[in-house]
């Protein structure tokens, strides 16, 4: 029994020597790997830095466009439309007809106009014979006066018939001369609502047509009050009037976001703010004597403001964290730090910073959104003149 109890202390003892020369070893080995293992180097960004150099800010408005006149053709006189001379959309010209109105009835009216004119010039010319027949005979004492008055009354009553059947038959070539409806300006036919056969009169309340002269063009737009404010502190002037002939030209961004080739000049502004949409009008003026533009097109007013010195940073350097604009700047042993930065404006692919950032100091180009504060980088520095050159303002 004592030699059984023995050998099986001797197992015993065998097992826990063989695991903690087994744990013995495991430990040297993981030591001995630990002691091989190599940290990764850190990333390699670019880093650019930053200065001041003079920029373009610019301010775009929603316009709506409309001819330098816009005029709506309405019939003077009623009647069945007769003919119609021009297309929808054509170019017409000053003086040009373009509606006919049935003139049959006016025709009469002034027919019987003339009538009446020349009985009343035959009154007059029997009334004058009269007047000269009874004259010497006064003179003679052959008759009394009484009789060459009674007949100067009626000379004068057959006078003023005469002036009252010119003025109807004026009148009735003037209703005349209406039906024939002729172009006031040069310009583009509107949307023709009547057609041949229609009634159309001095009551119908949609117009024949629209004529558009467009020779030059109103770009329309609104600034808010906030805006306006920074409009009135960015430009010379006692006035706003002078202040409006300080502003530079005006580009016009058209509905696919082409640029129309001609500048524009801001004309105008508005007496008083819209109550309603707490805005004040503005206008600009755009040559078109292509005719590329017509009335009713949209687009944007664009409004350049100049900057003679500036911080500008590439909005690849930034990123966004809740409404906060931040960069990552370079510090001591390469290690970086976020910093956010206020935004005034942008300028084509470039942010200018209005508070956050001074001159000389030196941040991420690009990668930001894998950094994170205290990381290490290795800077690869690019300059500034070498940006501008790939991405332009």
């Amino acid at each position: 029994m004592k030699i059984l109890l023995k050998q099986t202390k001797d197992v015993i003892y065998l097992l826990l020597t063989i695991v903690a020369a087994a744990i013995i070893l495991y430990a040297c080995n993981s030591s001995s790997g630990s002691s091989g293992y190599q940290m990764p180097p850190p990333p390699a960004l670019p880093v650019i830095t930053v200065n001041i150099m003079p920029a373009t800010t610019y301010q775009e408005f929603s316009a709506s466009l409309e001819g330098s006149r816009v005029i709506e053709i309405r019939p003077q006189i009623d009647g069945y439309m007769e003919k119609i001379f021009v297309d929808e959309g054509a170019h017409v010209k000053k003086g040009q007809p373009l509606f006919q109105i049935n003139s049959h009835t006016y025709l009469a009216q002034l027919n019987n106009a003339q009538a009446s004119l020349a009985a009343a010039k035959a009154n007059l010319a029997n009334a004058q014979i009269n007047v000269s027949k009874l004259t010497p005979l006064v003179q003679n004492n052959v008759i009394s006066d009484v009789q060459l008055k009674t007949a100067q009354a009626a000379y004068d009553a057959a006078a003023a018939s005469v002036s009252q059947a010119g003025a109807v038959v004026r009148n009735a070539q003037i209703n005349l001369g209406y039906t024939l409806i002729k172009a006031p300006v040069d310009g583009y036919f509107g949307r023709i609502p009547f057609k041949t056969g229609s009634l159309v009169g001095t009551t119908t309340s949609e117009p024949l047509t629209v004529i558009s002269e467009i020779k030059k063009v109103y770009a329309y737009f609104s600034l808010s009050e906030n805006d306006f404010f920074q409009f009135k502190d960015q430009y010379a002037g006692n006035t706003l009037e002078e202040k409006i002939k300080q502003m530079p030209p005006v580009d016009l961004i058209l509905a696919d976001n082409s640029i129309y080739p001609e500048k524009g000049k801001v004309e105008i502004v508005s007496g008083q703010f819209s109550n309603t949409m707490g805005s004040i009008s503005f206008r600009a003026a755009f040559e078109n004597k292509d005719g590329l533009l017509r009335s009713g097109n949209t687009g944007r007013v664009r409004i350049p403001h100049e900057l003679t010195s500036s911080i500008l940073i590439p909005q690849e350097a930034t990123t966004e964290l809740q409404d906060k604009v931040l960069v990552f700047v370079l510090g001591d042993s390469n290690k970086v730090a976020s910093k956010p930065i206020t935004i005034a404006g942008r300028s084509g692919n470039y942010y200018l910073v209005k508070e956050g950032l001074s001159p000389g100091q030196k941040i991420v180009y690009s990668g930001v959104d894998r950094l994170q504060d205290g990381a290490v980088i290795q800077p690869q520095f690019i300059s500034m003149d070498s940006l501008l050159k790939t991405k332009s303002l």
